[in-house]
This record gives C-alpha cells, sequence and structure tokens, in this order.
C-alpha cells in the first residue's frame, strides 16, 4: 500500500507542477522503500548492500532515455515514444552491460 502511495503522490504533483513530480520522481523513494523492507525482513546486510549497489548500475543507462522521450512525443505520438523509449532503454543496458563486464561487473546472468 505504501509503495502505491507514492506512485499516486507522485502523479498527483505532476499534474499539478511539471518540475515538482519530476523531482519527486527522480527521488529514489522506491528504493528506499525496498531497502527499509529488505531491512524489516531481516535479509542479511549484503543482500541490502547489492541491491543498492545493482540499483546505480540498472539506473544509469535508463538516462538516455529522459532525454529522448520530450523530444520525440511531439513527434510520434504517445504510445511509439514509449515504444521507442523501452527500445532505447534496453539497447543502452546491453551496450552498458557489455562496458561495465570489462571491470568486473556482471549486470546479466
Amino acid at each position: 500500500m505504501l509503495t502505491a502511495a507514492v506512485v499516486v503522490l507522485v502523479s498527483e504533483a505532476a499534474k499539478r507542477s511539471d518540475k515538482l513530480g519530476g523531482f519527486l520522481a527522480a527521488l529514489p523513494l522506491v528504493t528506499f522503500l525496498t531497502l527499509i523492507w529488505l531491512y524489516v525482513e531481516k535479509q542479511p546486510m549484503a543482500k541490502i548492500s547489492n541491491h543498492a549497489w545493482y540499483t546505480f548500475y540498472y539506473v544509469v543507462p535508463t538516462l538516455p532515455m529522459f532525454l529522448a522521450f520530450p523530444l520525440l512525443l511531439p513527434r510520434i505520438g504517445f504510445w511509439l515514444t514509449m515504444l521507442v523509449s523501452a527500445a532505447i532503454t534496453i539497447l543502452c543496458f546491453g551496450v552498458f552491460a557489455l562496458l561495465v563486464r570489462q571491470f568486473g561487473i556482471q549486470l546479466l546472468p
């Protein structure tokens, strides 16, 4: 329920202010909630730490999508922009995973 409330809060804030909605969406609220739930459920500290570590590496390749989305939206419409944004994210993730593998970081199984 708490996680759903966060999504509703961000959505409602975005209706009132683009900047406030973007700011709240950029905060790692879901990650914080997940870390709290892992802690409350008495998961090992290494598991909690790894979650934060890998979250960082999974966020980085999503960033180009946030640049492409506003550029594509007025040109190709909402649903096609969503599809292209997902494809950009998948492509960026694959390239990023190959890049960080050279440094011993395994993002793909």
